[in-house]
């Protein structure tokens, strides 16, 4: 065996001490690159919630009344000794030692500029150890329950920013319209040939939605005349939402009680909406609301007591919500300053500023990138994976073509590495000057950053669809399937999640990329939301780098620092979006 011999002639002569030097060098190289992320990341939160503002007393009242709290239910939830022995030594030995060492530190006259020991103790010892106990809890049912549950809520809020985000761009009444005369009539002419089993009424259904959809944008110009939003959110958002809920009610319960669902679903999001008018409240966020998050956690509900397993789980959003009680209550009484946050709900809902840092917003830049990557996403994916199926599985291994398939495979891994300021020159002149799209328009921005990331998906697309078993491709034909049958049915599930997977990290680049889109002449300022597809808009990353670039100090840290977290936050939302998706597939495949 080769770990008997000192030497070999092919790998020269073998060195214990060389390899074990390796491994640590390549261990602390790591730990200090993420260290030094983690110690950015943390200053950054600091800045953006003004944290560095409060007493010791206000942060160690929310620690003990709703940190604690909350690990301990997970350490229940976990049901391990080992974990909670390792946690609790962690969180009191950390304790001690922060308040130790900048005790000393002061003794000795020397400090840590904007850090104090509970903020120290929070970010190096209560994060972490909340992270590896909500991990052990998850592996249990109570604590998916519980984690799940909070899941839910977290993404229902998610999706009715969106929402609200692509009404606020596509204009609600046009939608309401392309609603009305197209997506629903050729729903139920869908569903109609499906119970009939009658193929040329299920192929109506596409012609019928595309003329309605065109119908609806011609009208739009000239019907003045719609019902109210909440109304249409009603409508056009509740009613498919409560024929997807009876579905599932369907498969679970039966027929009699998915018509009762439908119907008292419908029911209640009318009479809610009409009822929150009345004592102040805005009609169509709680129809929102309602739709996106009271429907998912509910059906998580059901499903649990159903089930029977974990259950106890659904305690965990109590104990959070108590513990922040009481964490209020505490504060009070011993009357601790809080924080002073720049990033609160007026800074994503506000237009921006440039001269007086507490009325700064981001909420125009918030749609404008929502906007932009939406499109992107769709572009890159749907023009990547495509490429990619064609060059894969659709040119021949030999001759004038494989040659030519030879010289484009090339030019694709080469483009991947181009820096992205020669994608925003391309962008300029081919659909800015040559096809006048218009400086800094959504479309112009986004088709932009799809070709910067567009090499990317392509590649990772052909390494997902090459690890896909040759013997299943022939399994297929054998069967009788044709080459576009074993694409669709067998090469492209099979390779799905991992096209997910380069399109998540290829996503992320593009929504936080500056340099394309200051080429292509967008603008770091715009005081509303784009409003079509030729508008032009800003981005998250634009107004940043534009308020970075100012004098005062509040702007530089404390509004830069809060636009930061935004953006990070909407990326991790997206990324967590479409891992969900890409995991869906893995466990369905399996």
């Amino acid at each position: 065996m080769a770990t008997e011999t000192t030497s070999r002639d092919d790998f020269g002569e073998v060195s214990q001490l060389r390899g074990l030097l390796f491994e640590y060098l390549s261990l602390g190289a790591s730990v200090v690159g993420i260290l030094a992320l983690a110690l950015l990341l943390v200053y950054v939160t600091i800045d953006a919630f003004g944290l560095w503002n409060a007493d010791d007393a206000w942060l160690l009242a929310y620690v003990a009344a709703f940190a604690f709290p909350a690990v301990g239910f997970l350490l229940y939830a976990a049901d391990d000794p080992r974990v909670t022995r390792q946690s609790g030594l962690a969180l009191v030995g950390g304790l001690v030692g922060f308040f130790a060492l900048f005790r000393g530190l002061e003794a000795l006259g020397m400090g840590v500029p904007r850090l104090s020991w509970p903020l120290a103790y929070i970010f190096g010892v209560l994060v972490p150890v909340t992270g590896y106990v909500g991990y052990a809890a998850y592996q249990r049912p109570a604590g998916a329950v519980g984690i799940g549950l909070l899941g839910r809520v977290a993404g229902g809020l998610g999706l009715a920013v969106a929402v609200t985000s692509v009404f606020v761009i596509a204009d609600v009444y046009r939608w309401f319209l392309v609603f009305t005369l197209g997506i629903a009539p050729a729903a139920a002419i869908y569903a109609a040939g499906r119970v009939r089993a009658s193929r040329p009424l299920t192929y109506l259904a596409v012609p019928v939605a595309l003329l309605g959809a065109a119908a609806g944008f011609v009208l739009r110009e000239f019907l003045v005349v719609y019902p109210r939003q909440w109304l249409i959110y009603a409508l056009t958002l509740g009613v498919p939402v409560a024929v997807a809920v009876a579905a599932l009610v369907w498969r679970r319960r039966g027929e009699r009680s998915a018509a009762a669902v439908a119907v008292g679903l419908v029911a209640v999001v009318t009479t809610l909406g009409y009822v929150s008018g009345m004592v102040g409240l805005s009609r169509a966020a709680v129809v929102l609301l309602l739709l996106t998050v009271a429907v998912p956690v509910g059906l998580q509900i059901d499903r649990v007591l159903s089930h029977g397993r974990g259950s106890v789980g659904l305690l965990f959003p109590v104990v959070l919500v108590a513990g922040a009680l009481a964490g209020t209550v505490l504060v009070d009484l011993l009357a601790a300053t809080g924080p002073s946050p720049w990033l609160d709900w007026s800074y994503v809902t506000n237009p921006p500023s440039t001269t007086i840092a507490d009325d700064a917003g981001l909420y125009p830049a918030i749609v404008g990138s929502i906007f932009i990557i939406t499109i992107v996403a769709l572009l890159s994916f749907a023009l990547g994976v495509g490429t990619a199926v064609f060059l894969e599985d659709y040119t021949p291994d030999t001759g004038p073509l494989a040659t030519v398939t030879r010289l484009i495979q090339i030019n694709i891994s080469n483009l991947a590495g181009v820096p992205s300021v020669v994608y925003g020159l391309l962008g300029l002149g081919l659909f800015v000057n040559l096809l006048g799209l218009g400086f800094g328009t959504v479309v112009v921005a986004a088709v932009t950053l799809s070709l910067l990331i567009l090499p990317i998906v392509i590649i990772s697309a052909q390494e997902a669809i090459r690890s896909v078993p040759d013997d299943m491709r022939q399994a297929s034909y054998g069967l009788g399937a044709t080459r576009w049958q074993t694409t669709k049915n067998v090469v492209l599930p099979e390779s799905l999640p991992g096209i997910l997977t380069g399109t998540i990290l290829s996503l992320g680049r593009a929504i936080g990329e500056t340099a394309p889109l200051i080429m292509i002449g967008a603008p770091t300022t715009v005081f509303a939301p784009p409003e079509g597809l030729l508008a032009r808009t800003s981005a998250m990353p634009m107004q940043i780098y534009a308020w970075a670039a100012l004098p005062q100090q509040d702007f530089r840290y404390g509004v830069v620092a809060a636009g930061v977290v935004t953006l990070l936050v909407v990326l991790i939302g997206l990324n967590a979006t479409a891992i969900l998706v890409r995991n869906r597939y893995e466990r369905s495949d399996g």
